[in-house]
């Protein structure tokens, strides 16, 4: 018990750190690794996960997210073109390879369809 703990402390932190690399650096997508580190948080320890959810890095990217709330538009608009810009590069040098183009195309519908429709929009607050 102890050593799985001990691995989702590591995996979380590790996430967290390609996270925040992302938040720097636009062709590193942020949201999905910083998922990845609240579920590891979550399960390691109560202390990580609260601490986790206090940082702004968390509150800013994926707060209203996992409260059901959805996405603001500019979140959600950084990852439709960064998953795009990524899957479109893999298009590109797969160019020999019809099945594989075939596949990154079916996954880069998905991603537009899922963020388009299923995750709902709602608006920045207003700074007045």
């Amino acid at each position: 018990m102890r050593i799985t703990r001990m691995i989702y402390i590591i995996v979380g932190f590790l996430m967290l750190g390609v996270g925040s690399i992302g938040v720097l650096l636009p062709i590193i997508p942020t949201v999905p690794f910083l998922l990845l580190s609240a579920i590891c948080f979550g399960r390691s320890s109560e202390k990580l996960n609260t601490w986790f959810k206090e940082t702004s890095i968390y509150k800013k990217n994926l707060e209203s997210y996992v409260d059901g709330k959805g996405m603001n538009s500019s979140t959600k608009t950084r990852i439709v073109l960064m998953v795009t810009l990524l899957i479109g590069f893999g298009f590109y040098m797969m160019e020999s390879v019809p099945i594989c183009r075939a596949i990154l195309f079916v996954v880069w519908i998905f991603h537009i369809y899922y963020f388009v429709f299923k995750v709902e929009t709602i608006k920045n607050k207003s700074k007045w």
